[in-house]
């Protein structure tokens, strides 16, 4: 009785917040709408909590790289975001969630949303809401992958196209219900991304890669001699602590957002996404310590977002036991990853295309041995290969993983080309010493002096960029 008087209660305290409420009073019932209304809230404060996200990855890139580039961090993930919702908003959202079998062809600029009144239960605007933050932090990954040598110019139109068009294809392969994704099947098993391992988080690594690869890496990254990587250590560890706790704290709206509804399942998600966290930064700092012999800070902060990126796409199918090992297998990859990139020659002084894309392919795949719930696209419970459901779920999973890095890999890399042929890419070795604070913005992050006093430094001991692929 008192559980149904609390419930009256919401709910005539969201029938004076809905305008929509009178009409819909009459096709639903008063369970029905109070159920819908904490769905949609639920959902929006999620999006909240995403949309803070951004502040996390800004904090993370500024600390990880020299404090003569801190305002051009800053200023590359409020363009995203400005620019990632216009976009979107135009364009990006109906090729995402518009119908067709390849991609969206309506909804362009939410046309016919109305005034978001609910429909099937959601105002038409709460996904777009979800969604469109969603989108921005997809394009933000890459953006730590070029830090310290790019164009701002270069980097914008990056941000435009990826947000109005690449990302928002891969969206519409799965989460839009004729997607390419959701119409290929291994046995009885169907493709899993419950909140976006894959969908956003190695469609940012690939993309990160690509643009990485056609920048080439920062002056001095390399020795002139011999070759070998030399450490470009971040100016402000206590920014990367700080952004990674922010991200941390945006991810239970991350996961758990994609629910999207307020049920029971939203605490589950809260808690395999705690624990793949704390797994994921255990990990990767043990790792760290047998190999150096102390705690690395960084990497440590790195093993957290790893763990987070591996459970995105199973938090839903998982127990905890199950998050811990995603997260903390995430952790451990993400240590010699970051180190094989950078043999390579792939500069990322973030580790995001490892973060990111590498630790996203390995969250996907974890769904086909850790799966034990049905997340609803599952279509079935025990599909994991630890839990008798035998290989068909991770064939399936690789087969998404590859069709996504297909296509934003072919895509990126050639927005990136054209971008470096027409000259618009990198910056020169003259401003990238003197820093893109005051090249590109026309101020520093900390006031001149302190960004003269980098420049004279970074004179003094600067070589010659090596040739670029």
């Amino acid at each position: 009785m008192k559980r149904k008087f609390l419930i009256t209660a919401i709910g005539a305290v969201m029938f004076g917040l809905l305008p929509s409420a009178p009409a819909m009073a009459q096709e639903m019932s008063e369970a029905e709408l109070v159920q819908a209304t904490l769905d949609n809230i639920w959902v929006f404060i999620a999006g909240i909590l995403v949309f803070l996200m951004q502040a996390g990855f800004g904090l993370v890139e500024a600390g990880l790289t020299r404090a003569k580039n801190v305002a051009n961090i800053m200023a590359k993930n409020m363009a995203d975001m400005c620019i990632g919702a216009l976009a979107f908003w135009a364009v990006g959202y109906g090729i995402a969630f518009g119908d067709g079998k390849w991609i969206g062809s309506d909804s362009f600029f939410l046309s016919g949303f109305g005034d978001g009144s609910f429909d099937g239960g959601y105002s038409g605007y709460t996904p777009f809401f979800f969604q469109v933050v969603f989108a921005a932090a997809a394009v933000t990954i890459a953006s730590g992958a070029m830090a310290g040598r790019t164009k701002i110019t270069g980097y914008l139109i990056f941000s435009a196209v990826m947000t109005a068009f690449i990302y928002p294809v891969v969206v519409h392969m799965f989460w839009q219900g004729d997607g390419i994704l959701n119409r290929i099947t291994v046995g009885d098993a169907a493709f899993s991304d419950f909140a976006g391992s894959s969908i956003v988080h190695s469609a940012g690594g690939w993309a990160a890669l690509m643009g990485a690869y056609f920048l080439g890496p920062r002056i001095g990254k390399y020795h002139h001699v011999d070759g070998k990587p030399r450490a470009i250590p971040g100016h402000n560890i206590a920014f990367t602590v700080i952004g990674v706790f922010v991200l941390w704290f945006g991810w239970f709206g991350f996961n758990a957002g994609s629910e999207l509804a307020a049920d029971n399942a939203v605490i589950r998600v809260g808690v395999t996404t705690m624990m793949a966290a704390a797994a994921g930064g255990f990990m990767a700092g043990l790792v760290m310590w047998m190999k150096v012999g102390f705690l690395d800070v960084a990497m440590t902060a790195n093993g957290i977002l790893a763990g987070l990126v591996s459970i995105t796409a199973g938090t839903g199918t998982m127990t905890p036991f199950g998050a811990v090992m995603t997260g903390a297998i995430g952790g451990v990859i993400v240590v010699f990853s970051v180190l094989f990139f950078e043999r390579i020659r792939i500069d990322d002084p973030v580790g995001a295309v490892s973060v990111h894309g590498i630790c996203g392919v390995w969250g996907t795949l974890a769904i086909g041995l850790f799966a034990k719930w049905d997340d609803a696209f599952l279509g079935r419970e025990d599909a994991g290969l630890f839990y008798g459901g035998g290989v068909s779920q991770l064939v399936m999973q690789l087969i998404g993983v590859v069709i996504v890095a297909a296509w934003v890999l072919s895509t990126t890399g050639l927005l990136f080309f054209v971008l470096k042929k027409t000259n618009m890419l990198r910056v020169t070795a003259e401003e990238e010493i003197a820093g893109l604070d005051v090249s590109e913005h026309g101020s520093a992050g900390y006031g001149l002096e302190t960004a003269f006093a980098g420049s004279f430094t970074d004179s003094a001991t600067a070589v010659k960029r090596p040739q670029e692929s």
